[in-house]
């Protein structure tokens, strides 16, 4: 029996494990991380994340062929393969701090690896790393071999939270790449008759190492160039009376550049679009490239602008000044269908309101109140570390609570941020939101979501991104 270990039970090891495991019932897979508490969840009737169909996936195939465990060593000493999916945060201090990934995880893993490891193991990259990494845990790997022969492939992921379930049943394309040698090749095609038990195999891609680590960071940088380009357009459609939807559905209608990705929003979010533009920024830096380094670092700066651009709307509309008003933040995660928050633009928006002394009330359906006190408490780049390094949980902000409905939160309040499109603020009854709440009443829609005519004749004052503006916000304009 072919046995496969993955090292890190996140959200990339926990599913792909899983579907492997689903998909290949004569495979054991065994997903192995340090922290305790998250394998205790994995073997629990309560997951450590939320995934639509995950659930199910799991239950069905756990203590089969798919177990979860802290013993890390054992499990990667038994393994003939094993994918790696630990952590890879932006530095935060030292050489290339703010833009180069931090290995420290990476390097530990591929130590322990070679530490334990007496048969010979093919070793899969799934974490996002930097291009060239490969190289390195070579090196780590071969010089602490002890006789025994290591192979390492890339296999990057790219899972959208919210449809990882249905992305690693369908995959546009699985990427597998490895060194041009023999054992390089005999590696590659251990790993694709893996996926080949569910996977067309012309959508199977073998490259070489580099272009495979390379081809994860342009695709994410990509994606994000065109959410930036679509926000810079929404700011011009705000200034000129253009509406951002109806010029977005007409570029999407080219099918050179086609319909995905062109929604206006307050700004991206998430664990890798930042972290992997910055990480090419770094890499283009370093190998002499600055005015490629400057191009996608515009596409970070254009995301920012937008999520202050969205804080100052909020408070130049309320009289310019939001000190004491209560605002209600309808959805922290960075998107639906996921709890994660990491890089969610609403950390940035709250925290320019809780500069401007606002008190916010705060609901989204899959955030606990101690992740979200944590993410308003944390400094840039700590999320990115395993639970037991980042700071401890904040007592309590008293400028900021946090409820579990919806309608609790709007009571009594002077305006409304909708920070996440979650289906269930599309269908709250607006005229019951209205009459809990302090008149003028506002609505800024950070997702665009809401009948902005509808909601008029209710009698709120809205903004929605990029659509033309409220005769009340067009006297009042944002401040830069």
């Amino acid at each position: 029996m072919v046995k496969i270990c993955c090292i890190g039970a996140g959200y990339v090891g926990g599913p792909t494990m899983a579907v492997i495991a689903l998909k290949c019932p004569e495979i054991e897979v065994v997903v192995v991380d340090i922290a305790a508490p998250r394998i205790n969840a994995w073997n629990s009737d309560h997951l450590p994340i939320y995934e639509p169909g995950l659930d199910d996936v799991v239950k069905q195939c756990r203590g089969k062929n798919l177990f979860f465990s802290t013993d890390v060593e054992k499990h990667v000493a038994e393994a003939d393969i094993v994918f790696v999916s630990v952590n890879t945060p932006t530095k935060t201090q030292g050489l290339g701090a703010g833009k180069a990934a931090d290995l420290t995880y990476w390097e530990s893993a591929a130590r322990m690896i070679a530490d334990v490891s007496k048969s010979d193991k093919i070793v899969v990259e799934k974490s996002t790393v930097p291009v060239k990494t490969a190289e390195a845990i070579e090196r780590i790997l071969t010089h602490n071999r002890k006789g025994i022969n290591f192979t390492i492939l890339s296999n990057p992921e790219f899972l959208a939270e919210g449809t990882a379930i249905a992305d690693l049943f369908k995959p546009d394309r699985v990427l597998i790449g490895g060194r041009e040698t023999p054992e390089g090749q005999k590696a590659i095609h251990s790993l694709k008759n893996v996926y080949a038990h569910w996977v067309p195999e012309d959508r199977i891609l073998c490259t070489n190492l580099w272009s495979a680590e390379l081809s994860k960071l342009a695709a994410n940088a990509f994606l994000a160039q065109r959410i930036s380009s679509v926000n810079a357009m929404s700011a011009l459609c705000e200034a000129t009376g253009a509406d951002v939807s109806q010029v977005s559905h007409s570029i999407g209608t080219d099918s050179r550049i086609g319909p995905k990705f062109l929604n206006a929003s307050v700004g991206f979010g998430g664990s890798c679009f930042q972290k992997d533009i910055l990480n090419l920024v770094y890499i283009c830096e370093c190998n002499g490239l600055p005015e490629v380094a400057n191009y996608w670092k515009q596409v970070i700066k254009v995301n920012d602008y937008q999520k202050m651009r969205f804080v100052n709307r909020v408070v130049s509309s309320m009289f310019n000044t939001v000190s004491g008003k209560k605002i209600a933040i309808l959805g922290f995660a960075f998107k639906k269908d996921t709890g994660d928050t990491r890089e969610t633009p609403a950390i940035d928006v709250c925290k320019g309101l809780l500069g401007d002394k606002a008190k916010l009330s705060i609901y989204d359906p899959q955030v606990t109140e101690d992740q979200i006190m944590r993410d308003l408490a944390m400094k840039k780049f700590d999320w990115d570390h395993p639970a037991h390094l980042q700071p401890l949980s904040p007592t309590s902000n008293k400028q900021v609570s946090v409820v579990w409905d919806a309608y609790e939160a709007i009571k009594d309040a002077h305006g409304i941020c909708i920070m996440t499109e979650w289906d269930e603020f599309k269908n709250l009854d607006y005229q019951k939101v209205y009459d809990s709440m302090q008149k003028p009443a506002f609505i800024f829609d950070g997702r665009n979501v809401v009948n902005v005519n509808k909601l008029r004749e209710i009698g709120f004052i809205v903004y929605s991104i990029g659509k033309p503006l409220d005769s009340w916000l067009k006297d009042m304009p944002a401040v830069a």
